[in-house]
C-alpha cells in the first residue's frame, strides 16, 4: 500500500472494535453502519483501494470513473446509503489467478455500485 498511513481516528475505531471482540468472544456486532459510514473511514478505505490500484469489479467502474463523477460526491452517496441502510453490494467478481505450481487460485473482487459515471 505504499506510504499510506492509517489516520488516528480510524486506528481508534479499529482498536475499540478489536478490544470488544477480544473481550467478549460471543459478542455479535449487528449494526456497524454508523461506523463504516463515517467520512474518515470511507475516505481511508478509498485511499487504500486507490493506492493498491484495485481493479474494477462486475460493475466495470474504475477509479477514473469515480474521479470523473467526483470522489467526494461518490463517497457522500455511499455514506448516505450506508446510514439509511439501503446499500446493497453488487455481486463479487470471481477471477482465477495462476499460482507458481500451475494451479489456479480463486480471487473475489468486490465492487461498490454507488453513483453512475
Amino acid at each position: 500500500m505504499g506510504n499510506l498511513s492509517t489516520p488516528k481516528t480510524v486506528q481508534k475505531l479499529q482498536k475499540a472494535l478489536h478490544a470488544k471482540a477480544k473481550a467478549e468472544a460471543g459478542y455479535r456486532f449487528y449494526t456497524l453502519y454508523d461506523k463504516i459510514s463515517r467520512e474518515d473511514i470511507l475516505a481511508h478505505a478509498f485511499a487504500q483501494c486507490r493506492s493498491n490500484k484495485g481493479a474494477p469489479g462486475v460493475d466495470g467502474q474504475d477509479f477514473a470513473d469515480i474521479e470523473a463523477y467526483g470522489v467526494e460526491r461518490w463517497l457522500g452517496e455511499l455514506a448516505l446509503a450506508l446510514r439509511e441502510e439501503s446499500y446493497q453490494p453488487d455481486p463479487i467478481r470471481r477471477v482465477f489467478v495462476p499460482k507458481a505450481n500451475g494451479k489456479l487460485r480463486p480471487l473475489g473482487i468486490s465492487t461498490c455500485g454507488i453513483g453512475s459515471a
